[in-house]
């Protein structure tokens, strides 16, 4: 249990670290600073800030997926979306690091899509449904800003559920 709370207490301090300076210019020393831990401890856990990222990404996007409401899974996908979209880390990852995105979009799947597709699978039914939900709904995550003007971000979250309805219903 001391350990959990140890790592929530690191990952503070490296969320608030990002959210202050962006990941190129957050070093495991400024977090171990902020965190009130030694850089060694740091180093035991994390060997670079890329991985620390990791699990904070990780750790914050799953907290987004498991408070969802999954008996009705078109709205809590929707809300989802809608909240991983909105998520402080998120708009800062977006805003001044997005390659950090990449490996999870094109080379590989981590574990907040595992973590996705756990909560996914048993409400679809199906693993092949739940990972087109997942790659549809990361589309809309990913790249619905660029498709803005002449609509909204409403309304685009609004034709997900329509997409999303008509696939799940």
């Amino acid at each position: 249990m001391a350990s959990i709370r140890h790592n929530d207490r690191v990952l503070d301090a490296a969320r608030d670290c990002l959210l202050a300076y962006g990941v190129r210019r957050t070093t495991l020393t400024d977090v171990a600073r902020r965190a009130g831990v030694s850089r060694m401890t740091l180093y035991r856990r994390w060997p670079d800030v890329r991985s620390l990222v990791a699990d904070l990404m990780t750790r914050e996007w799953v907290r987004v997926v498991t408070e969802l409401d999954m008996s009705d899974p078109v709205r809590a996908i929707v809300a989802g979306v809608r909240g991983l979209r909105g998520h402080p880390l998120w708009r800062k990852i977006v805003e001044a690091d997005p390659e950090l995105l990449m490996p999870y979009l094109l080379d590989r799947r981590g574990a907040t899509h595992e973590a996705v597709l756990s909560v996914l699978e048993p409400v679809v039914g199906d693993p092949l449904k739940a990972r087109a939900v997942l790659l549809v709904s990361q589309s809309f995550l990913v790249s619905a800003p660029t498709m803005l003007d002449p609509v909204t971000l409403d309304e685009l979250d609004a034709e997900l559920a329509v997409l999303l309805e008509a696939y799940l219903g």
